[in-house]
């Protein structure tokens, strides 16, 4: 019972994770009540092939999602807080211009076929309506998740790690278009909020830290 204590004591900021049911719930009446206004479509999209296989990937991010902050949240508290951080402010400024900018991808194909990865893709197509597509959340929060997980100090030396979170943050990317469940607009949408969040997130307080130890030495 002590032990039971101890552990929920110490691993209780997995609570704050609760977030992400309203932010789903949000994401949920977004995609019934939104009616979209523009196409998000682009040249190069019609040069993408489609590639039901990708729909792996694709799948993948909602585990990919879950390995990443139960990981931090096992090691590194103040990580796990930073990748939380990361992925609701990628989530609620994509519902911001989902508001502003009603959006919704181009028409999807007909897939056909009796294998898994057919089944598997429609049922995306059947469950997963056109609309609230630009930014791309799944590219922003697997970029989010991989940005986190290479920045924890617990994983400085871990490159084999590395390496793998960074394969599978790039084939999500890949996926959302190879499936076209995305044009290439909403990947580069997608990617420029991942940046910017990581600026927030990472680089604007080291800047802040090292101005306040140049005044510190000037004193």
């Amino acid at each position: 019972m002590l032990h039971a204590k101890n552990f929920i004591k110490k691993y209780k900021h997995f609570l704050s994770a609760f977030i992400f049911l309203f932010l789903t719930l949000w994401f949920f009446y977004l995609k019934k009540t939104i009616i979209p206004k523009h196409i998000m479509e682009a040249h190069l999209d019609a040069k993408i092939p489609f590639v039901r296989q990708f729909v792996l990937a694709y799948y993948f991010w909602f585990a990919y999602m879950a390995i990443g902050l139960l990981y931090l949240g096992f090691v590194s508290k103040k990580d796990f807080y930073k990748l939380e951080l990361f992925l609701s402010l990628g989530m609620v400024i994509s519902f911001i211009v989902f508001i502003f900018y009603p959006n919704a991808q181009f028409p999807r194909p007909m897939v056909k076929g009796d294998d898994i990865f057919s089944h598997m893709v429609n049922f995306i197509y059947n469950h997963d309506g056109t609309n609230n597509v630009f930014p791309s959340i799944h590219v922003c929060n697997a970029l989010g998740v991989h940005i986190c997980l290479i920045n924890c100090e617990k994983l400085k030396e871990k490159k084999l790690v590395k390496k793998l979170s960074l394969m599978a943050s790039l084939l999500i990317c890949a996926s959302t278009v190879f499936i076209k469940q995305h044009s290439i607009i909403d990947v580069i949408g997608g990617m420029i909020l991942a940046g910017i969040i990581y600026l927030v997130i990472y680089k604007l307080p080291k800047l802040h830290r090292e101005k306040q130890g140049v005044a510190y030495e000037e004193q």
